[in-house]
């Protein structure tokens, strides 16, 4: 099958969407289908030789964030390149309600369109004004995805139609048999050696975004060093690093190590080397891929009670939740359950067993499922149609 996948963010600043349409490629390939996928990026940034090139993008306020996306006359036009070389026999469109490719493509393509949609946003102005705008492009699409119930609430409430729920797929065995990084773990244990108990706690995500959460660990951070004195944080993200720690306690900062941006094998590396993964998200998220990548990992984690974190998280019993935006009610369950070997050790389990449900073998065939779907539909109707046009043409009467 040659298939078509339209990237709306740009694939210069990595995020859950440019992952998620990565390893879905990877998967598709993998599995001995043609794709091409048309994205925004600019002309010196290293690209799959999968990934075509749409330009570079502008950054844009987009659901709590700010999106790098592309739209345009010169965009369309390249959009429209690529669907006459690609001669595709399914389109799948991310995003198709954001002013980027996903749009564009709507308009132009014919055929076979699968949309999915990832944005979690129960209350967009923005999605209700474009209504009018969005609705004729989106009647072209054969059929609808949405990551979690929360993309799909949010489908529902301001686009109408329904979505199938397929989540985002994860490489489980990738994070699984990934190596820690001694450096990474716990370096004080407080048990017979006397140092002070301790920990490594993990945390993936850009410093500078609110609704990732940070600014919440960091007030939380005080009160778990005052219970575990050895406890290390490990920020693995971009962001300005100095402003983050503004706030704590200058002989605390040393507790903290910042990482940077890092690849995708030490993500995994890192994920298998803490002793708690805390995703502090205050929202905007519709659902977790961080949290799969801890659980494949075997990380223990512990989240904000998003209703998204929530389901990802089987409701508590795959991983533990506390209050969103409490820094207290974070620092009380980091404590215990650092201080919990035995309960860090049954969270693994569950959330070993758990994950497998978004391993890609599952989420891959469910897309694929989907397209094969939309592309027999569009078969039997072309059938149809023409078998109606000999009969006109003949004057042959139907039986």
């Amino acid at each position: 099958m040659k298939i078509g996948i339209v990237c709306p963010y740009s694939w210069d600043v990595p995020g859950g969407v440019q992952f998620h349409i990565r390893d879905l490629a990877d998967h598709l390939i993998g599995a001995g289908h043609q794709v091409s996928v048309l994205a925004p990026a600019d002309e010196d940034t290293p690209l799959p030789p999968y990934v075509v090139s749409a330009g570079r993008a502008v950054p844009v306020p987009y659901n709590g964030s700010v999106a790098r996306l592309n739209f345009g006359f010169l965009s369309a036009a390249r959009v429209r390149r690529w669907l006459h070389d690609g001669a595709f026999d399914v389109i799948h469109i991310h995003e198709p309600s954001s002013p980027s490719l996903g749009l564009l493509t709507c308009w132009a393509a014919q055929g076979p369109m699968v949309a999915t949609f990832h944005t979690s946003n129960p209350r967009s102005k923005a999605m209700i004004a474009a209504y009018a705008l969005l609705q004729h492009a989106l009647e072209k699409i054969s059929a609808r995805i949405a990551v979690s119930e929360y993309a799909r609430r949010t489908l529902v409430e301001h686009l109408g139609g329904d979505a199938v729920v397929i989540p985002n797929g994860v490489d489980v065995d990738f994070f699984a048999r990934a190596e820690p990084r001694p450096e990474w773990q716990s370096r004080q244990t407080g048990k017979a050696d006397g140092a002070p108990p301790g920990g490594t706690i993990g945390f993936i995500g850009r410093i500078d975004e609110p609704r990732k959460g940070l600014p919440v660990l960091m007030k939380a951070l005080p009160k778990i060093l005052a219970a575990r004195p050895g406890t290390r944080l490990l920020v693995a993200g971009r962001g300005d690093e100095q402003e983050a720690v503004e706030n704590l306690p200058a002989e605390m900062r040393g507790n903290v190590e910042f990482l940077g941006m890092v690849s995708d094998e030490d993500k995994a590396r890192l994920l298998r080397s803490v002793d708690l993964y805390v995703a502090p998200n205050t929202g905007g998220e519709s659902f977790g891929i961080i949290l799969v990548e801890a659980m494949s990992a075997g990380a223990p984690v512990l989240a904000s009670d998003l209703d998204a974190f929530a389901q990802v998280l089987d409701h508590g019993a795959a991983g533990e939740l506390f209050a969103n935006e409490d820094a207290d009610a974070l620092a009380e369950a980091a404590v215990r359950l650092l201080g919990d070997e035995a309960r860090r050790a049954e969270l693994c389990k569950r959330g070993s067993a758990h994950v497998r449900r978004f391993d890609w073998s599952v989420v891959g065939a469910d897309i694929l499922a989907v397209y094969e779907t939309v592309t027999d539909g569009a078969a039997s109707v072309a059938e149809d149609e023409r078998a109606t046009g000999l009969r006109a043409r003949f004057g042959l009467a139907r039986d």
